[in-house]
Protein backbone atom coordinates (compact mmCIF):
# COMPACT_ATOMS: atom_id res chain seq x y z
CA UNK A 1 0.00 0.00 0.00
CA UNK A 2 2.81 2.30 0.68
CA UNK A 3 6.33 2.19 -0.22
CA UNK A 4 9.46 4.75 0.24
CA UNK A 5 12.67 4.19 -1.22
CA UNK A 6 15.61 5.93 -0.14
CA UNK A 7 13.75 8.45 1.77
CA UNK A 8 15.89 11.49 3.03
CA UNK A 9 14.61 14.58 4.88
CA UNK A 10 16.40 17.88 5.69
CA UNK A 11 15.58 20.89 7.23
CA UNK A 12 17.12 24.29 6.69
CA UNK A 13 18.07 26.63 9.63
CA UNK A 14 19.81 29.30 10.44
CA UNK A 15 23.14 27.34 11.79
CA UNK A 16 23.20 24.75 8.96
CA UNK A 17 21.21 21.73 7.26
CA UNK A 18 19.91 19.75 9.91
CA UNK A 19 19.33 15.78 8.08
CA UNK A 20 16.41 14.17 10.60
CA UNK A 21 15.82 10.98 7.86
CA UNK A 22 18.89 8.73 6.24
CA UNK A 23 17.68 7.06 3.20
CA UNK A 24 14.74 5.13 4.84
CA UNK A 25 13.63 1.66 2.63
CA UNK A 26 9.92 0.49 4.00
CA UNK A 27 6.98 -0.68 2.42
CA UNK A 28 3.85 -0.93 4.70
CA UNK A 29 1.00 -3.47 3.19
CA UNK A 30 -2.44 -3.95 3.11
CA UNK A 31 -4.05 -4.94 6.62
CA UNK A 32 -0.73 -4.21 8.54
CA UNK A 33 -0.88 -2.50 12.34
CA UNK A 34 3.45 -0.96 11.85
CA UNK A 35 3.75 1.21 15.10
CA UNK A 36 7.02 3.12 14.82
CA UNK A 37 9.02 3.76 18.39
CA UNK A 38 12.09 5.49 19.44
CA UNK A 39 13.77 8.02 21.54
CA UNK A 40 12.83 12.45 20.60
CA UNK A 41 14.36 13.39 17.74
CA UNK A 42 14.98 10.24 15.96
CA UNK A 43 12.64 11.19 12.90
CA UNK A 44 9.48 9.53 13.73
CA UNK A 45 6.69 11.38 12.94
CA UNK A 46 8.86 13.40 10.36
CA UNK A 47 8.94 10.21 8.75
CA UNK A 48 4.93 9.58 9.46
CA UNK A 49 4.47 13.47 7.78
CA UNK A 50 6.57 12.17 4.68
CA UNK A 51 3.85 9.64 4.19
CA UNK A 52 1.47 11.98 3.01
CA UNK A 53 3.10 14.75 1.91
CA UNK A 54 2.71 16.95 4.49
CA UNK A 55 6.35 17.07 4.83
CA UNK A 56 8.27 17.36 1.38
CA UNK A 57 11.08 14.49 1.56
CA UNK A 58 14.67 15.96 0.48
CA UNK A 59 15.00 13.12 -1.76
CA UNK A 60 13.71 9.82 -2.77
CA UNK A 61 10.37 8.28 -3.52
CA UNK A 62 6.95 7.82 -1.77
CA UNK A 63 4.35 5.54 -3.30
CA UNK A 64 0.82 5.26 -2.58
CA UNK A 65 -1.42 2.47 -4.11
CA UNK A 66 0.71 2.25 -6.79
CA UNK A 67 0.99 6.10 -7.43
CA UNK A 68 4.35 7.92 -6.83
CA UNK A 69 2.73 10.88 -4.77
CA UNK A 70 6.30 13.02 -4.78
CA UNK A 71 6.28 13.32 -8.52
CA UNK A 72 5.13 16.10 -10.39
CA UNK A 73 1.55 16.08 -11.82
CA UNK A 74 1.11 13.76 -8.98
CA UNK A 75 -2.89 14.76 -7.66
CA UNK A 76 -1.84 14.43 -4.37
CA UNK A 77 -5.16 15.56 -2.57
CA UNK A 78 -7.02 13.00 -4.17
CA UNK A 79 -4.13 10.78 -2.73
CA UNK A 80 -4.49 11.99 0.56
CA UNK A 81 -8.55 11.69 0.87
CA UNK A 82 -7.59 8.00 1.49
CA UNK A 83 -5.16 8.60 4.06
CA UNK A 84 -6.93 9.28 7.56
CA UNK A 85 -4.53 11.58 9.72
CA UNK A 86 -4.31 12.14 13.61
CA UNK A 87 -2.53 14.44 15.44
CA UNK A 88 -1.14 14.83 18.27
CA UNK A 89 -3.30 17.88 19.26
CA UNK A 90 -6.58 17.13 17.48
CA UNK A 91 -6.27 19.96 15.16
CA UNK A 92 -10.88 20.40 15.42
CA UNK A 93 -12.11 23.69 14.22
CA UNK A 94 -13.07 25.24 17.80
CA UNK A 95 -15.77 27.48 15.72
CA UNK A 96 -18.05 24.54 14.50
CA UNK A 97 -20.15 21.65 16.72
CA UNK A 98 -18.53 18.17 17.06
CA UNK A 99 -20.99 17.28 14.12
CA UNK A 100 -19.85 19.99 11.99
CA UNK A 101 -16.25 19.24 12.09
CA UNK A 102 -17.05 15.37 11.25
CA UNK A 103 -18.92 16.35 7.96
CA UNK A 104 -17.22 19.42 6.81
CA UNK A 105 -14.70 17.78 4.58
CA UNK A 106 -17.19 15.18 2.99
CA UNK A 107 -19.49 18.05 2.51
CA UNK A 108 -17.26 20.72 0.93
CA UNK A 109 -15.12 17.93 -1.41
CA UNK A 110 -18.94 16.70 -2.44
CA UNK A 111 -18.43 13.21 -1.66
CA UNK A 112 -21.71 13.33 0.18
CA UNK A 113 -24.79 15.18 1.01
CA UNK A 114 -24.90 16.91 3.91
CA UNK A 115 -27.89 14.42 5.08
CA UNK A 116 -26.11 11.43 4.29
CA UNK A 117 -22.68 13.11 6.01
CA UNK A 118 -24.72 14.11 9.12
CA UNK A 119 -26.27 10.28 9.28
CA UNK A 120 -22.54 8.75 8.43
CA UNK A 121 -21.50 11.56 11.75
CA UNK A 122 -23.76 10.11 13.79
CA UNK A 123 -23.36 6.49 13.54
CA UNK A 124 -19.29 7.12 13.94
CA UNK A 125 -20.24 9.13 17.13
CA UNK A 126 -22.65 6.23 18.23
CA UNK A 127 -19.70 3.84 17.72
CA UNK A 128 -17.46 5.92 20.41
CA UNK A 129 -20.05 6.86 22.78
CA UNK A 130 -20.38 10.29 22.04
CA UNK A 131 -23.30 10.67 19.94
CA UNK A 132 -25.16 12.94 22.55
CA UNK A 133 -22.02 15.30 22.41
CA UNK A 134 -23.12 16.19 18.78
CA UNK A 135 -24.22 19.26 18.88
CA UNK A 136 -21.25 20.45 21.27
CA UNK A 137 -18.61 22.58 20.28
CA UNK A 138 -14.68 21.07 21.18
CA UNK A 139 -14.12 23.70 24.11
CA UNK A 140 -16.75 21.87 25.90
CA UNK A 141 -15.11 17.96 25.35
CA UNK A 142 -11.88 16.65 27.40
CA UNK A 143 -9.37 15.97 25.71
CA UNK A 144 -9.33 12.25 25.38
CA UNK A 145 -13.25 13.00 23.32
CA UNK A 146 -11.88 15.54 21.57
CA UNK A 147 -9.36 12.64 20.20
CA UNK A 148 -11.87 10.26 19.68
CA UNK A 149 -13.65 13.19 17.59
CA UNK A 150 -10.23 13.43 15.40
CA UNK A 151 -10.38 9.82 14.70
CA UNK A 152 -14.09 9.38 13.64
CA UNK A 153 -13.61 12.90 11.49
CA UNK A 154 -10.70 10.92 9.47
CA UNK A 155 -12.87 7.98 9.76
CA UNK A 156 -15.64 10.12 7.78
CA UNK A 157 -13.36 9.92 4.83
CA UNK A 158 -13.48 6.44 4.44
CA UNK A 159 -9.50 6.04 3.92
CA UNK A 160 -8.01 3.12 3.04
CA UNK A 161 -4.65 3.91 5.64
CA UNK A 162 -4.62 5.58 8.97
CA UNK A 163 -1.88 7.52 10.22
CA UNK A 164 -1.39 8.48 13.50
CA UNK A 165 0.88 10.93 15.08
CA UNK A 166 1.52 10.75 18.79
CA UNK A 167 -2.32 10.76 19.43
CA UNK A 168 -2.18 10.63 23.59
CA UNK A 169 0.97 12.12 24.12
CA UNK A 170 -0.99 15.10 25.13
CA UNK A 171 -3.33 13.20 27.56
CA UNK A 172 -3.76 12.72 30.81
CA UNK A 173 -2.99 9.57 31.90
CA UNK A 174 -6.64 8.77 32.28
CA UNK A 175 -7.87 9.53 29.15
CA UNK A 176 -5.40 8.11 27.10
CA UNK A 177 -7.31 4.57 27.58
CA UNK A 178 -10.10 5.51 25.87
CA UNK A 179 -8.70 6.42 22.69
CA UNK A 180 -6.16 3.48 22.53
CA UNK A 181 -9.62 1.50 22.63
CA UNK A 182 -10.71 2.59 19.59
CA UNK A 183 -7.89 2.14 18.00
CA UNK A 184 -7.95 -1.13 19.19
CA UNK A 185 -11.00 -1.07 17.52
CA UNK A 186 -9.97 -0.01 13.98
CA UNK A 187 -6.96 -2.52 13.92
CA UNK A 188 -9.34 -5.43 15.02
CA UNK A 189 -11.47 -4.02 11.89
CA UNK A 190 -8.64 -4.97 9.80
CA UNK A 191 -7.91 -1.00 9.03
CA UNK A 192 -4.16 -0.62 7.98
CA UNK A 193 -2.49 1.70 10.54
CA UNK A 194 0.92 3.38 10.93
CA UNK A 195 1.05 4.62 14.73
CA UNK A 196 4.00 6.34 16.00
CA UNK A 197 3.68 6.33 19.77
CA UNK A 198 5.27 5.96 23.12
CA UNK A 199 2.76 3.37 24.35
CA UNK A 200 4.70 0.15 24.52
CA UNK A 201 2.03 -1.80 25.44
CA UNK A 202 -0.30 -0.86 22.72
CA UNK A 203 2.70 -1.64 19.95
CA UNK A 204 3.03 -5.12 22.15
CA UNK A 205 -0.70 -6.08 21.77
CA UNK A 206 -1.33 -4.25 18.10
CA UNK A 207 0.89 -4.25 15.94
CA UNK A 208 1.88 -6.61 13.36
CA UNK A 209 5.34 -5.17 12.78
CA UNK A 210 7.64 -2.50 15.55
CA UNK A 211 9.90 -0.22 13.77
CA UNK A 212 12.70 1.50 15.92
CA UNK A 213 13.49 4.22 14.80
CA UNK A 214 17.01 6.08 15.63
CA UNK A 215 19.52 8.89 14.24
CA UNK A 216 17.07 8.76 11.06
CA UNK A 217 17.20 5.44 10.38
CA UNK A 218 15.27 2.21 11.11
CA UNK A 219 17.28 0.37 13.15
CA UNK A 220 15.69 -2.96 13.89
CA UNK A 221 11.95 -4.00 12.95
CA UNK A 222 10.50 -7.45 14.13
CA UNK A 223 6.96 -8.95 15.18
CA UNK A 224 6.69 -7.56 18.29
CA UNK A 225 7.41 -10.88 20.41
CA UNK A 226 10.42 -10.77 18.76
CA UNK A 227 10.98 -7.04 18.87
CA UNK A 228 10.13 -6.57 22.45
CA UNK A 229 11.65 -9.80 23.68
CA UNK A 230 14.50 -10.44 21.85
CA UNK A 231 15.92 -7.08 20.56
CA UNK A 232 19.21 -7.78 19.05
CA UNK A 233 20.18 -3.96 18.47
CA UNK A 234 22.44 -2.36 21.46
CA UNK A 235 20.42 0.81 21.34
CA UNK A 236 16.77 -0.56 21.35
CA UNK A 237 17.97 -2.73 24.32
CA UNK A 238 18.88 0.45 25.87
CA UNK A 239 15.62 2.13 24.83
CA UNK A 240 13.16 -0.75 26.04
CA UNK A 241 15.50 -0.75 29.12
CA UNK A 242 14.48 2.92 30.05
CA UNK A 243 11.05 2.59 28.26
CA UNK A 244 9.38 -0.59 30.16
Amino acid sequence: MITVKNLHKSFHTLNGDIHVLKGIDQTIRRGEKVVIVGPSGSGKSTFLRCLNLLEQPTEGEVWFEGKQMNKPGCDVDALRRKMGMVFQHFNLFPHLTIRQNITLAPVSLRLKTQGRADEQAMALLRRIGLADRADAYPGQLSGGQKQRVAIVRALAMEPDVMLFDEPTSALDPEMVGEVLAVMKELAEEGMTMVVVTHEMAFAREVATRVLFMADGRIAEEAPPEEFFDHPKNPRLRDFLSKVL
